[in-house]
């Protein structure tokens, strides 16, 4: 049988999990996709989505200890009690214990972001894909050894099947609502803090004309 790459529905905070891939210094050092800071700064911002809809999110690593470092410490400051799975396989699929993490989640949207994207994301992306698991790549959050490894390895996942998607995207589509108040005031916290210049409106909307997000 055919296995349907059709993506269903919207995200939200009941059916997706969030993998949290090889942010760590040796990884960044080889970036040049995008402006490093900017990365630190996407990928804080979506790990602080996940964390404030509680969504289930695994943390993994690559040789942590012999070369690669230990995981961004703004990152691990967002799950200050969760250890990464630290793996020699550049591979994160082919670490059963990352599977079974993803296993134990009972989510079948699985949403990535890490380093490089042309290496640990493609690789695992692919063989989610073929183990029935939608992907969503946080195409912002994800950093490559040049612009181009990038892009190709961005396209690569799309014609398997994985969509692309960006970290405030991927906020404002868990919130949707601005009446749903339980998240409102930390959302428009990880906004103004990561947001950019959409963070600077709600900022002066906010303290000008006494408005709120949106």
């Amino acid at each position: 049988m055919e296995v349907s790459t059709k993506i269903h529905s919207l995200l939200t905070p009941d059916n997706c999990a969030v993998i949290l891939i090889d942010y760590q210094p040796q990884m960044a050092f080889g970036v040049e996709s995008m402006d490093r800071q900017t990365l630190v700064n996407n990928a804080v911002g979506l790990a602080k989505t996940a964390k404030i809809f509680k969504i289930p999110t695994i943390l993994t690593t690559v040789a942590k200890s012999t070369f690669s470092g230990p995981m961004f410490p703004q990152l691990q400051s967002v799950f200050p009690g969760q250890e990464p799975i630290d793996r020699t396989t550049m591979n994160t699929w082919e670490d059963q214990r990352v599977v079974k993490a993803v296993e134990k989640t009972g989510r079948k949207k699985l949403v990535m972001g890490g380093l490089w994207t042309e290496v640990c994301i493609v690789l695992p992306a692919i063989q989610a894909l073929e183990a029935g698991y939608e992907v969503y790549v946080v195409t912002d959050a994800c950093g490559g050894v040049s612009k181009t490894a990038h892009d190709m390895a961005i396209q690569r996942m799309i014609q398997a099947g994985a969509v692309p998607v960006m970290w405030l995207q991927f906020l404002l589509e868990l919130q949707r609502d601005w009446a749903r108040q339980e998240t409102y005031a930390a959302v428009l916290g990880i906004v103004k803090e990561y947001g950019g210049a959409y963070g600077q409106g709600v900022v002066y909307a906010e303290t000008m004309l006494g408005g709120h997000g949106g």
